[in-house]
């Protein structure tokens, strides 16, 4: 394992220090922008200040599940790292400025923020120095300084250190409402090839760690007990994607091998980004924005609509479709399951009609407990009806044999092109629809 002291890296020209606390946060905010895992998900956390935030350099807004809009600054301790993984513009070779922020700076940095309102919370990363545990000690002394000197109740979120002690990964979670560990790249065999200073099975253990806490306190719980809350908002990851040739079949099987084994929250994906003086083994360009949000949707699927993650591609076409959302991709492929009787369908099936969401699902076995849906309910229920018309079948309509089996199918339901509007990754936040 290569090991280059912070001196070292400064001696060889590459490190530009920053002295001054707004010049240290240009760079390690702008540092922190690659990294995707900062949605604040999930914490229940009582926060003392009100909504708000500015624009400015390290602050980014992430969605709670009801829709609200949350400011976290977002930043790294440090941007050195004694580790040269080949698609990070942090590792170890690269000539990019380079900057530390001490303990006490990224404290004062989030209170002060935090009294003008600027953030409710904090979202901290870093790279590795001198060890797993040094680094993660640090990220820990943040998180407890700000909790019990600072008494500081907003949102927490601390990037793990796989490898670190058990008693550190303990003690973040004491004081973190997030924790996360980064699978980094899809396969074992992508980390061989760009990053083999990192281990997968360290990794994974350090998410083990966190599991097994999680369900000790959860079982605590049960039996009565009150327990110290340890990661309250769950534990996530991330990996980068398209660094390598390895397709969605394999991206998806090992995100849904992630959740079933160690209950993380979210899998997050972050398209490959382009770096200077970067391993030849690398693109040249970034994947293109919509396989990542292809991703983000099939993923939603696996954890709420019952699908299998085997389901959404196949040996033939092992990448999901750019052109149509994963769930439509599949009602065309498997028109032998469609037309289904809206009246009649388990809820299983009705999940799988494009155009019919998690909420339209509950509304259609709520209403039809009184009455038999007719075409002229879909709209009144949230149902896309474009989109849904072709592959169910209502009180009065059936969409007749051949319609499944038309050629022009896909260009019927496909959704019509539209302006995105600023807001509408809030409402897809608040309503869960797909």
């Amino acid at each position: 394992m290569r090991r280059v002291s912070i001196a070292t890296t400064v001696s060889s020209g590459n490190f530009l220090p920053a002295t001054d606390l707004e010049s240290k946060l240009a760079i390690l905010a702008d540092a922190a922008k690659y990294d995707a895992s900062c949605a604040s998900s999930g914490s229940k956390r009582e926060s003392r200040g009100g909504l708000g935030s500015t624009e400015g350099m390290g602050i980014c807004h992430s969605y709670t599940p009801d829709g609200r809009c949350v400011s976290l600054l977002k930043v790294l301790l440090t941007n050195v790292c004694i580790y040269d993984c080949q698609y990070c513009v942090n590792r170890v070779s690269s000539d990019t400025p380079r900057a530390r922020m001490s303990v006490e700076e990224v404290v004062r940095l989030t209170m002060d923020f935090y009294r003008r309102n600027y953030i409710e919370g904090l979202f901290l990363s870093s790279g590795i120095i001198r060890s797993s545990n040094y680094t993660m000690d640090q990220l820990v002394q943040v998180a407890k300084t700000l909790r019990d000197r600072e008494n500081f109740r907003g949102y927490i979120h601390l990037k793990t250190i796989p490898g670190a002690d058990e008693e550190l990964i303990e003690e973040a979670g004491l004081y973190a409402d997030r924790l996360s560990v980064n699978i980094e790249l899809p396969t074992l065999g992508d980390l061989q090839q760009l990053a083999p200073e990192k281990k997968r099975d360290e990794i994974e253990d350090t998410m083990g760690q966190i599991k097994v806490r999680r369900d000790e306190v959860d079982a605590d719980k049960k039996n009565g007990l009150r327990p110290p809350r340890f990661a309250p908002a769950g534990q996530s990851t991330q990996m980068i994607v398209g660094a390598t040739p390895t397709t969605d079949r394999d991206i998806l099987a090992t995100s849904s091998t992630l959740y079933q084994t160690h209950r993380l929250r979210r899998v997050y994906y972050s398209a490959f980004s382009p770096i200077p003086h970067a391993d030849s083994r690398l693109p040249g360009q970034a994947p293109p924005l919509v396989r990542e949000h292809r991703l983000y949707q099939a993923d939603w699927l696996i954890r709420f609509y019952g699908f299998d993650a085997g389901e959404l591609t196949s040996d033939e076409q092992a990448n999901l479709s750019l052109e149509l959302d994963p769930k439509h991709a599949w009602a065309l492929a498997h028109r032998e399951q469609f037309p289904i009787d809206i009246n009649l369908a388990a809820r299983e099936m009705l999940l799988r009609v494009p155009g019919i969401g998690e909420r339209g699902v509950k509304r259609i076995l709520r209403t039809r407990k009184h009455h038999a849906i007719r075409d002229e309910d879909l709209s009144r229920l949230g149902i896309v009806y474009r989109r849904a018309r072709p592959f169910i079948i209502t009180a009065d309509r059936h969409p007749g044999p051949l319609m499944i089996d038309r050629a022009d199918l896909i260009e019927k339901t496909r959704p019509k092109q539209r302006q995105l509007m600023l807001f509408d990754a809030a409402d897809s936040a608040s309503n869960g629809q797909v």
